[in-house]
């Protein structure tokens, strides 16, 4: 009984696997055939042609209406790796590419990875009208491949490559943090620029169009007649305030320079010019011309891809000294009225700080001292302003003045709508307890009231200044765009922060007139009065700071006209010695252009003379040259090493075949001795066997 007990409950568990393991494998084939994504897309692909469609980028207008950047029509060969396995002539297509079949496998296996084997990938991006000829009348030799349209980029003015940006395919890690925002293995994306910035304004959204295909992949129509298709809805486009003949103009200015320059519209904050230099061609980066100038590009000592306009910090020099002179004046510890007695050098802290003029009387007052930018009126009153009696110690006086310079922007991020920005350096007093102890004076930062010491500043950072200045106390964040086609609540959200005026300080009216009546005097009598824009008045305030090894970095800040501010400026000319000789031309002749929408003949001819003056260091292309050396070297180095190995390769090749050919004929001596051996033994042994084998009869002889 208990026997049969115990088979029943055998019959009970083996009928129970039984059933689970058909249930499992009923689950799997229902999986697989109605719910399995992979497989319904490997059978959706067998019948049917998925077709992207890549809409056209949003364009970017200057202010006046001109497309900087356009869209135009290219192509990429894209492949699908399930279709392309049989009936693919590889050479043909090997030899239309220029690529051998390693490559060609590479690349398909790379489409795999990427992609999956039953998604299109791409194969060959944005080719040449030339290969694209070539492939169009032999894809039928190519299944599985196809022609994909693809809209690119074109620069028109070939300027601007800064702040426009350029697109770069979409990596592959950005693929998996962003899987909601649609984008797919060789789509493009903005990498920098404005073009990052508000890429998804400027994207648009894809269209597809599905094909029916019969058994060989032929398409035979649309599927469904259509009803399944999507389309194409292009980029919204961007209006930004640029000026594109200024930026031409700036552009040309600053050839074999290196600087920048930032022009700002001080109604709005909207950026006129940005430019830096050296520059290059925006069109040398786009997708299909990427690989063949990146390389220099990246490794040019005078760095062109680096954007100065708003990542290069420099010491802003005199050009800060209109800021003392408010701040000063708001303190209360000087008047406009006040003067200082300098005859050519500031004394007082035990060190010289030469001045560039000696005359009586040109710092007789803040007016005139600004006017002739005396180097010892202004370390004077930075100390006073430090050593403020109502603050008690020069480090609280300190941090008062420093609380003023990021109020002008100074030592701070002013939020422009591209990437990159740098805030500069107002130093705190870490820096200086660091140095000095918790003993240190406003000797020991004396210079910081020239603009120089530890403070830097970005062009744009001084271009707001002139804004400020302009304004009297006010100033829009920086910007380039002011408005976006067919807007939507994000776009007008994120536009807003570019639309409030900000007055971060309470300084009068009349300190801020004071300040504008001296910077009036720098243009008409005082360090810039050579330079003059026809037609209009403007202020400005020249510098000369001092850096290391080579000449003097000039600066100029400005704006015009008095009466009616409508544009205001920051000039940086590296290696250029004094503001007034390069700085203030540049930002002059640009204003001119602006503000006049020409040039005169005699402002043409100045731009061409400063367009031809080379004042790049002698030290970048002396470093230059040593890396071309060094790169000259490596690559000599690098045959060397590659001629070794094939010789090293070879002599291994040569040294295996005479060792084969010992090998074969020791072995061809071993099997002709063995065969010698084998003849001997074989003789022996018929000499031995034959009489056993066939004994003599017993009458033989008789």
């Amino acid at each position: 009984m208990a026997t049969q007990i115990n088979n029943q409950s055998r019959s009970r568990i083996i009928l129970g696997i039984f059933i689970v393991v058909f249930v499992i494998i009923m689950a799997q084939l229902l999986n697989l055939q109605l719910f399995s994504p992979s497989y319904r897309l490997q059978a959706e692909n067998n019948a049917i042609f998925r077709k992207v469609i890549y809409p056209d980028r949003g364009i970017i207008y200057d202010r006046k209406g001109h497309a900087m950047i356009d869209n135009m029509i290219n192509y990429d060969l894209t492949v699908t790796p399930t279709e392309a396995r049989k009936g693919v002539d590889t050479a043909a297509l090997c030899e239309i590419l220029g690529i051998d079949t390693a490559e060609y496998h590479k690349r398909m296996i790379t489409a795999i990875i990427k992609n999956s084997s039953f998604k299109p990938s791409t194969f060959e991006p944005l080719l040449t009208k030339e290969l694209f000829a070539k492939l169009n009348e032999s894809l039928y030799k190519f299944p599985g491949f196809a022609l994909q349209e693809r809209p690119v980029r074109t620069y028109p003015y070939h300027v601007g490559a800064n702040f426009l940006g350029r697109l770069g395919e979409v990596s592959s890690n950005y693929l998996k943090e962003h899987p909601e925002e649609g984008y797919q293995p060789g789509d493009y994306i903005g990498i920098v620029g404005l073009e990052k910035s508000y890429e998804k304004v400027l994207m648009g959204q894809r269209g597809v169009n599905r094909y029916l295909r019969d058994n060989r992949s032929r398409i035979q129509g649309p599927y469904a007649g259509g009803a399944y298709d999507t389309t194409a809805i292009a980029g919204r486009s961007l209006y930004t305030s640029i000026d594109v003949k200024t930026q031409k103009l700036g552009e040309k200015l600053f050839e074999n320079k290196l600087g920048a320059a930032v022009a700002i519209n001080p109604k709005t904050g909207g950026i006129i010019a940005m430019v830096t230099a050296p520059s290059f061609d925006p069109n040398d980066l786009t997708p299909s011309e990427y690989r063949s100038h990146i390389g220099f590009l990246v490794t040019d000592t005078t760095r062109p891809t680096y954007n100065r306009a708003i990542a290069g910090m420099y010491p802003p020099g005199s050009t800060y000294k209109p800021l003392g002179a408010l701040i000063a004046l708001d303190e209360g510890v000087i008047t406009p009225s006040y003067g200082y007695d300098c005859r050519g050098a500031y004394w007082a802290c035990g060190k010289r700080v030469r001045c560039d003029e000696s005359w009586a009387g040109h710092a007789a007052n803040m007016q005139l001292a600004i006017a002739h930018s005396c180097n010892s009126y202004f370390c004077n009153v930075f100390r006073m302003t430090i050593d403020n009696p109502k603050y008690g110690s020069p480090r609280k006086g300190y941090a008062r003045w420093r609380e003023y310079m990021h109020g002008f922007g100074f030592g701070t991020h002013l939020g422009v709508d591209i990437p990159g920005e740098r805030a500069g350096n107002i130093p705190d007093t870490t820096e200086y307890n660091h140095d000095y102890g918790n003993r240190w004076v406003s000797c020991n930062m004396v210079t910081m009231g020239i603009g120089q010491d530890r403070m830097t500043a970005t062009p744009l950072q001084s271009a707001n200044e002139a804004c400020i200045i302009a304004n009297k106390g006010w100033y829009y964040t920086p910007h380039f765009v002011d408005s976006i086609e067919n807007p939507q609540l994000g776009d007008t959200s994120f536009l807003a922060r570019y639309h409030v005026k900000h007055k971060p300080l309470n300084i009068s009216d009349a300190d801020f007139r004071s300040v504008q009546k001296g910077m009036e005097d720098v243009a008409s009598e005082g360090t810039a009065s050579a330079v003059k824009i026809p037609g209009h008045l403007f202020a400005g305030k020249t510098g000369t700071a001092q850096v290391p090894k080579v000449k003097n970095l000039a600066v100029f800040v400005a704006y015009a006209p008095i009466e009616d501010p409508q544009i205001a400026i920051a000039v940086y000319v590296e290696n250029a010695g004094y503001g007034s000789a390069w700085a203030a031309p540049i930002a002059a002749h640009m204003m001119e252009q602006y503000l006049n929408d020409t040039l005169t003949e005699d402002t043409k001819a100045d731009v061409e003379r400063l367009s031809k003056a080379n004042l790049i260091p002698g030290q970048v292309y002396s470093w230059r040259r040593s890396q071309d050396s060094l790169r000259a070297a490596e690559q000599r180095e690098r045959e060397k090493r590659k001629d070794s190995t094939l010789l090293a390769r070879q002599k291994a090749e040569i040294a295996d075949s005479l060792q084969l050919l010992t090998q074969a004929d020791s072995h061809k001596k071993d099997s002709t001795k063995k065969d010698s051996m084998r003849e001997a033994m074989l003789v022996d042994w018929r000499t031995k066997m034959w009489p056993l084998r066939f004994p003599p009869h017993k009458n033989a002889g008789k």
